[in-house]
């Protein structure tokens, strides 16, 4: 099992992985002047740029590398040369050791023996811990795919924020209709996962006293998982996030129409006036510049220097 994940995960899995890393950081450089509208809560919040929108999945894949990276310690021990319980009963002395380093020659990857059989053999702890990252990976993977699929949703009702490859242009129905199925196709491999990481948790308390016989149903689980996940991620780097494309038109209306640009008011006006401003804006469905000069919250001129998205995406200098 272990020689299997360690295998699967090395030459699999992390060269996906940081594929696809690889692919969003260039988003990240594309998109780094663009500023858009925040969203918490399904509502508008305040700007940010689609860089530093995109720089958080990075962010999330890099400790999706290093979390796998982290499994595969344990993944590394093996428990040949315990024999039946542990105890090493009819090998000899340095057999085990011997069989980990022909494994390590065979396979050109790293083995050792575990230095407590009575552990590798009655517990798969290793095992459960590898599919806790992947678990945790398809967590990510899942968030990413469905901002993207949101953010691209339309082309004319939607948010529209971003351009998505057309894979497969046109559906059974409605012609010319481009379905986001790569982020579908994540989504749904991701939830795969999930399930698998029920099995397999369940599977790695079964170690009843020196054995635990759920062996199969746990690296039959880890490896699918880890399966779908790197051809999901391949798949998705290749259709989807190299040939994704940024609406600024959209974006930039999008950002002028909303009301939360009024944030940037709260230290010249107050709180409260804001707060109206905001609202009278909202119920006249007037911009918010309007709504001020109405309320006569502050001058034209003292409003256009204040709400500039641009100085709204990071922290201010210190005084």
């Amino acid at each position: 099992m272990h020689i299997a994940a360690v295998l699967e995960f090395e030459e699999q899995l992390l060269p996906a992985l940081k594929g696809l890393r690889d692919a969003l950081q260039a988003k990240v450089n594309a998109f780094e002047r663009i500023i858009k509208i925040g969203r918490t809560h399904l509502q508008d919040a305040t700007p940010l740029t689609l860089g530093q929108e995109f720089s958080g999945y990075v962010t999330q894949l890099d400790y999706g590398i290093a979390r796998v990276e982290s499994a595969v310690p344990r993944l590394r021990l093996l428990a040949q040369g315990g024999t039946a319980v542990g105890t090493g009963l009819n090998t000899f002395k340095g057999f085990a050791e011997d069989i980990a380093s022909e494994v390590s020659k065979m396979t050109g990857h790293k083995f050792e023996t575990a230095p407590n059989k009575f552990e590798a053999l009655a517990a798969h702890d290793a095992i459960v811990e590898a599919h806790g990252q992947l678990n945790t990976l398809a967590t990510s993977l899942f968030k990413i795919a469905q901002d993207i699929r949101f953010l691209g949703s339309g082309p004319r009702c939607g948010l529209g924020e971003l351009k998505l490859p057309e894979n497969e242009p046109g559906s059974s129905i409605m012609p010319g209709k481009v379905n986001p199925t790569q982020c579908e196709s994540m989504t749904m491999l991701c939830t795969q996962v999930f399930g698998n990481q029920a099995a397999v948790t369940f599977a790695g308390s079964q170690g009843n006293f020196e054995l635990n016989v759920f062996k199969p149903v746990m690296i039959r689980n880890l490896l699918h998982s880890s399966r779908l996940l790197t051809d999901g991620m391949n798949s998705f780097r290749s259709h989807l996030v190299e040939g994704l494309e940024a609406d600024e038109t959209r974006i930039a209306s999008l950002l002028k129409e909303s009301l939360m640009l009024v944030t940037c008011l709260n230290p010249v006006i107050g709180y409260d006036m804001a707060s109206k401003v905001a609202k009278n804006a909202h119920k006249k469905g007037t911009t918010l510049k309007e709504s001020a000069m109405e309320l006569k919250a502050l001058s034209e001129e003292d409003f256009d220097k204040t709400v500039r998205p641009e100085l709204m995406v990071a922290p201010k200098e210190r005084k």
